[in-house]
């Protein structure tokens, strides 16, 4: 099992690199987790991470690309809620990467 060293804790990963306990997140290890992406995670990138972890807290689980896009449209409009916005802050895996960055488990449908 792969770990992270955030602030002198062990946080578990899954072999995908999510978390294997979504309870260790937090903004560190989010921050670390993106550093490990080479991103350094902006206001909008926060933005869509704080969305999807209501979206897991309403749904229990997390979206695929798809619904990631529609969602976000209908809660932060058409300008955020579109591909190429999620894109490019996520280098190009949008549901996996915000995903794993958020704390919460890789989407099923994703590969």
């Amino acid at each position: 099992m792969k770990q992270l060293i955030v602030e002198g804790h062990i946080v578990a990963l899954d072999k995908d690199g999510y978390l294997a306990d979504l309870n260790d997140w937090s903004r560190q290890v989010a921050e670390s987790l993106a550093v490990e992406h080479d991103i350094v995670l902006t206001a909008d990138h926060w933005e869509i991470l704080e969305l999807l972890r209501a979206f897991y807290a309403e749904f229990q689980l997390s979206p695929a690309t798809r619904p990631l896009v529609k969602y976000t449209a209908l809660k932060l409009g058409k300008d955020k809620g579109n591909s190429l916005h999620l894109n490019h802050l996520f280098n190009g895996t949008p549901a996996k990467l915000a995903a794993k960055l958020a704390g919460l488990p890789k989407p099923t449908n994703c590969l």
